[in-house]
């Protein structure tokens, strides 16, 4: 599965949201969206439903399945790669200090 699907599953995780507006925050055009919208679908990880304050609107939910999915994707995000667990307490500090020079 694609990073910006895992995305959109874990974002979604936190709540159903309009298609604009997981366009929004996952920062990909509206076309795009409803693509990996249309294949989440079809793996039966969303349902889109009827937004009930704009007719023409859907709603993009979670299934249970697309749950369970979300949950391994903030599993497998949270889990650090194996070479950062032999460095030391100093080196990662160091590592950190390096990498906010960089962002």
């Amino acid at each position: 599965m694609s990073f910006i699907r895992s995305k959109a599953l874990r974002r979604l995780a936190q709540e159903p949201m309009s298609m604009r507006r997981l366009a929004e925050e996952l920062a990909t055009d509206r076309p795009y969206t409803t693509v990996f919208v249309d294949d989440l679908e079809q793996r039966g990880l969303v349902v889109r439903r009827p937004d009930p304050s704009d007719r023409r609107g859907k709603i993009v939910h979670l299934t249970p399945a697309g749950r369970k999915v979300a949950e391994q994707a903030e599993l497998i995000l949270d889990t650090p790669p194996d070479a950062f667990t032999r460095l030391s307490a100093a080196e990662l500090r160091r590592l950190e200090e390096i990498l906010q020079k960089l962002d």
